[in-house]
């Protein structure tokens, strides 16, 4: 009795077993032959009709049908697909048809560059590699102003500009000037708070939004004297998130993750006095692109020592200095001033090299930006 009942079991196991899997071969039948002539994915960013039908309606059907006779029942998937309406121009109606000749569907700018491993180098200033020809070259090329600019009105105003070791451009064919009068300026300035913050104050006088960063104070953030005050600092790389754990905030970040945190994609000012760790500051917004997002950059650049995390004899690390600033001009920026501090040593990678000072104040202009 025990047995049959057994063997029963196993037969309705059996039968359930062949059933269940002839249902999942039908629904896999199913669903090879309906969704037959689907098209490719759509691709992240890209426009999924040509130019000449976008705009024409916010939503589209696509239609697929099994090739077969009339007497077959046809299988059809319809999809909505959303499109970008472009912008319509003043004063035009429902009714009216737009001009061919304009183009409906511009194609998307990335916001910034793919990414690179690592600076080109330029070659070396001499067949002997030696310091001398290496310093000779890179100290030529940052007291050489390569545009002229006009921060501000009259002869004696000018002599005074370059007096001071943090001017911007004000020149009317650079876009600062112009951002400034419609209040849509952003600075961002990096930094000690003993620093010299007189520039930061005039830029807010003028309107512009004014950010200081100074891992030195104790709240967060504060607003004072019309400008916003954050607890933070810019590194070239973002901190270890196994350290920050430990911690109740984190000091340094990376230039281009700041700006995701504040939700901002431009700065019209970038000033920035990093004590030595502006090379790799500098080689970080290189190698992520991050400076299409700049339009005018104030560095102070310490020459005393080669820098943190910067390694090589002394031929090679002016070198690698000087392949830096090289990219910045193949990014479109040009110096337009330079300050040499009196005050400071004239040390040279802890030497006394060509009467160099140990520290220069340098300002570049974006010349291809447009916010």
């Amino acid at each position: 009795m025990d047995m049959c009942r057994e063997r029963l079991t196993h037969g309705l196991l059996l039968r359930l077993g062949i059933l269940l899997t002839a249902v999942c071969v039908s629904v896999h039948v199913y669903l090879e032959t309906g969704w037959r002539g689907t098209p490719a994915p759509l691709a992240v960013g890209h426009p999924t009709h040509s130019c000449q039908k976008c705009g024409q309606q916010s939503r589209s059907r696509i239609v697929s049908a099994e090739p077969g006779g009339q007497g077959r029942s046809i299988k059809r998937r319809i999809s909505y697909v959303r499109t970008l309406k472009k912008d319509r121009p003043a004063g035009m109606r429902d009714g009216d048809k737009e001009d061919p000749s304009l183009q409906c569907c511009p194609p998307l700018r990335p916001h910034r560059k793919a990414p690179r491993w690592h600076i080109h180098l330029e070659p070396w200033a001499s067949e002997s590699h030696s310091l001398e020809d290496e310093a000779r070259r890179f100290l030529n090329y940052i007291t050489t102003p390569q545009v002229s600019c006009t921060s501000l009105p009259g002869e004696e105003a000018a002599r005074e500009v370059t007096k001071r070791a943090w001017t911007v451009c004000l020149d009317p064919k650079y876009s600062l000037t112009h951002r400034m009068q419609s209040k849509h300026c952003r600075v961002y300035s990096f930094g000690l708070g003993g620093d010299d913050r007189s520039l930061e104050h005039s830029l807010a006088r003028s309107g512009c939004e004014v950010h200081c960063f100074d891992p030195s104070l104790k709240q967060p953030h504060l607003q004072h004297a019309e400008m916003w005050l954050h607890r933070l600092s810019v590194d070239w790389r973002d901190p270890n998130p196994a350290i920050v754990a430990q911690r109740l905030y984190a000091n340094t970040k990376k230039l281009a993750t700041i700006l995701n945190d504040f939700g901002h994609r431009q700065v019209d000012v970038l000033k920035a006095d990093m004590e030595s760790a502006e090379w790799k500051i500098l080689e970080n917004l290189v190698l992520e692109g991050v400076l299409d997002s700049v339009g005018q950059l104030l560095l102070e650049l310490h020459l005393h020592w080669a820098g943190f995390e910067v390694g090589g004899d002394d031929p090679s690390v002016v070198r690698y200095w000087f392949s830096l600033l090289k990219e910045l001009e193949h990014a479109d920026f040009r110096l337009f001033h330079v300050h040499k501090d009196p005050a400071k040593p004239q040390v040279f990678l802890h030497k006394n090299v060509l009467n160099a000072s140990s520290a220069y104040t340098l300002s570049w202009v974006n010349t291809q930006w447009k916010p």
